[in-house]
């Protein structure tokens, strides 16, 4: 198509794929992939069944990267012929598509160099991620539910299966509480962005005088832990009390008293659980989210002890980081990148990936500041 330098593009492209493939080190990856297979080969790997956790996950990991750099290098070259050929025999329609998959590539070639920015220890890890309504009364509760919609719809757009822990539900609309997991690489890290204080700003639904109303809503996310990470909960730190499950309007989900809410006595940290068909259950699930949340406390104990012997007291996040503002004019906007979208009902609908992105290089650019 006139106007488009596909020859200079697509140098571009390849240009930031080999940055992309040095700071990955592919090669070394290879490698790694190699002897990891070699250890997933022997038969006796099960018997130490936390390192056996460990290789495997390792392998999977790595794999996926590989692959998934290998597939998106070989669409490069494949728009590279597809131009050539489009060219050479004046066909538009080739060229029609080249446009288009030009467009898709270039998306794709900017997630993965944004990918390459999450080398922080846990980032590689699946999300835990917990929504609390804040201040705002009913409109806050709504708030909660939509933005735990609007992180499930993302996932789904993404084929990130999506494991929900807990709901608690408000008594007049949306929610008070939820936690659910994202099952993906690289979650964790991805949607540590969207860690803190939303606020949304309509005509309430739920004023019959139709006034604007400013609600607030919490976003905590923490690392889903694996087998081999050092957190030891001995079993008198824990307190554990047994309910019964409930759903939207008071109505019970079942008639037993199945739903389990663990609290960690030293801390006072109190995770509940009562999605699963048995206490049992319950309570297994409700472990693998005390023991994340611990992990996350302790990180950020550590970190504001640094912050205090450099002097820095303030938290790198602020409270707010992002309004979602339907009235009198309708944007979305996050306060510490600038990046905004004039349609709230995309990003209510899972279109995200444009502030994680700005999230994600903006959280380097202050961490480089930082050190």
């Amino acid at each position: 198509m006139a106007g488009i330098d596909y020859d200079l593009e697509i140098k571009q492209l390849q240009a930031t794929m080999r940055t992309v493939e040095q700071v990955l080190d592919i090669d070394a990856m290879r490698r790694e992939i190699a002897e990891l297979g070699e250890q997933v080969g022997a038969a006796d790997l099960w018997d130490d069944q936390a390192n056996a956790t460990r290789v495997t996950g390792r392998l999977s990991l790595l794999q996926g990267q590989v692959d998934r750099f290998a597939e998106l290098s070989g669409r490069i070259e494949d728009l590279e012929a597809l131009v050539e050929l489009g060219v050479e025999e004046g066909d538009a329609d080739s060229m029609a598509e080249a446009e288009r998959e030009l467009v898709r590539v270039k998306k794709a070639v900017e997630q993965l160099e944004v990918r390459t920015l999450l080398s922080g220890e846990y980032d590689a890890r699946e999300a835990l991620v917990t929504i609390r309504a804040g201040a705002g009364g009913v409109d806050a509760a709504d708030f909660a539910e939509t933005l735990m919609r609007m992180y499930t719809r993302w996932a789904e757009q993404h084929k990130y299966p999506v494991e929900v822990f807990d709901t608690s539900y408000a008594e007049e609309a949306g929610l008070k509480s939820a936690t659910f997991a994202i099952h993906a690489p690289y979650a964790y890290g991805t949607l540590s962005v969207e860690a803190g204080t939303h606020r949304l700003v309509r005509i309430s639904p739920f004023d019959n005088q139709g006034r604007r109303q400013t609600s607030f809503a919490a976003v905590e996310v923490v690392p889903v832990l694996e087998q081999t990470d050092e957190i030891d909960v001995p079993d008198e730190e824990i307190r554990t009390d047994v309910y019964r499950s409930g759903g939207p309007g008071g109505q019970s989900v079942n008639t037993t008293d199945s739903a389990v809410r663990l609290t960690h006595i030293p801390t006072g940290v109190v995770v509940s659980c009562q999605n699963e068909k048995s206490q049992l259950q319950n309570k297994a699930s409700a472990m693998v989210v005390l023991k994340a949340k611990l992990l996350a406390r302790k990180k950020a104990e550590e970190k504001a002890h640094l912050d205090e012997m450099r002097g820095d007291v303030q938290a790198s996040w602020g409270d707010q980081m992002r309004n979602y503002v339907l009235n009198p004019y309708q944007v979305v906007k996050d306060l510490r990148t600038s990046y905004e979208v004039g349609n709230p009902q995309a990003v209510f609908d899972g279109d995200l990936d444009g502030f994680l992105e700005a999230g994600i290089r903006w959280r380097m650019g202050a961490e480089k500041t930082d050190a």
